[in-house]
């Protein structure tokens, strides 16, 4: 019985690891996708029906797929250490609920939205991408911290000097930030400008000086983090895969490290064996 149970488990780890299985799931998630986008146009009810059926299809697909991934594992709680096997579970699990006209008819509607997301846990690059942004969120709050604190002291003395120019854009602090937000994405700025340049003629410098420093210095520093974790983010994949240069050079790392142990053991052995014979 053991052997027959292995041999089941080794055609599941073979389905699992099928390169035209995985592009078949990848092609059933976007299905999906379009599924969802199409019910929010006016249909009639006989596409309406077609649409749910598909959408039961998918559903048991999915649940297929994410039941054969289970078996494929050796022990069952091997499959809850990954997160993105997590991510996929939580994803297929909450997708069994039901969508008729109900009081969970709404929350299943939009659970179903989420499934499009399990593209980026079967993608590889979509999951560096994502881990590479997750990591850098942290880094970035500093940037924006600091960035905060530049809008804040602009937007008060920009309240102080163009409030009496135009109250809608600088009557208060937070009227002004919203307004240097509008300066910082270039949008009509130099509308801004010329209307306060009217009052004050040198006040082209202050917007000069805060774009430069907000949307050159700021959005360079975020770009650098940004490029930053995600090299770091491949690298860590190229040396858990063996791929790339990073993985080749973690590869010889590892054997080097093999080698000098067994080299050790050589001269040990050899040591051991010389003051046998001297004796």
């Amino acid at each position: 019985m053991n052997v027959n149970f292995s041999d089941l488990r080794q055609r599941f780890v073979a389905l699992r690891e099928n390169k035209l299985f995985e592009t078949f799931v990848i092609v059933v998630i976007v299905l999906s996708a379009l599924v969802i986008g199409a019910k929010t146009y006016p249909i009639s009810e006989p596409v309406a029906r077609l649409f749910q059926l598909l959408d039961t299809g998918i559903t048991l697909f999915f649940l297929l797929e994410i039941v054969v991934r289970m078996l494929a594992e050796r022990r069952l709680r091997d499959f809850f250490k990954q997160g993105w096997n997590i991510f996929d579970f939580v994803i297929v699990t909450a997708s069994l609920i039901p969508v008729e006209e109900s009081q969970m008819a709404l929350l299943g509607r939009l659970l179903r939205i989420f499934r499009v997301l399990r593209l980026v846990s079967l993608i590889p690059e979509l999951r560096i991408l994502l881990s590479a942004f997750l990591q850098a969120i942290p880094r970035m709050g500093y940037v924006s911290l600091l960035m905060f604190i530049i809008f804040y002291i602009y937007a008060a003395v920009g309240s102080i000097f163009f409030s009496g120019v135009n109250s809608e854009l600088w009557g208060n602090i937070s009227i002004a930030m919203l307004t240097l937000f509008r300066v910082a994405t270039f949008e009509d700025w130099t509308d801004v400008m010329y209307e306060t340049m009217s009052v004050f003629p040198l006040s082209w410098a202050y917007y000069l000086s805060f774009i430069f420093v907000v949307a050159f210095v700021f959005l360079n520093m975020m770009i650098g983090i940004v490029v930053d974790v995600l090299h770091k983010e491949h690298q860590k994949y190229e040396r858990e895969t063996g791929e790339g240069e990073a993985g080749e050079v973690h590869w010889i790392r590892e054997h080097t490290a093999t080698i000098e142990q067994r080299l050790a053991r050589i001269e040990t052995l050899l040591e051991e064996r010389q003051d046998r014979a001297r004796q």
